[in-house]
């Protein structure tokens, strides 16, 4: 199976911590750019539905640094389990790509 070279990451955080994460993601060259949102989240964890405010990170990286930016991410993060998920870019805008290549790794 042949990975994509460029994926998008979801990663929901608390309020103050997801700046926090996105800064320190950009800082050690792990993702280009992250947009921080607010969101309202409704989840099942320990047996209850929660329904909080969170913030949605949204990490533009390359897929040769996943495992290195969810360690980082799971060093940051208060949560026992965050939500780290990858999604393939299949294509895109070839300058954008480029610069995101140029400003990580």
């Amino acid at each position: 199976m042949v990975l994509p070279e460029y994926v998008v990451v979801f990663c929901t955080a608390p309020a103050g911590e997801a700046e926090a994460i996105a800064k320190a993601l950009v800082d050690a060259r792990l993702a280009a750019c992250v947009n921080v949102t607010g969101v309202q989240s409704s989840y099942r964890w320990e047996g209850a539905v929660q329904n909080e405010p969170e913030q949605l990170l949204i990490i533009k990286t390359q897929q040769s640094l996943l495992d290195t930016l969810i360690a980082r991410i799971k060093g940051l993060h208060s949560y026992e389990t965050p939500e780290i998920i990858a999604m393939p870019i299949v294509g895109g805008y070839t300058p954008y790509l480029e610069w995101m290549r140029e400003e990580t790794g």
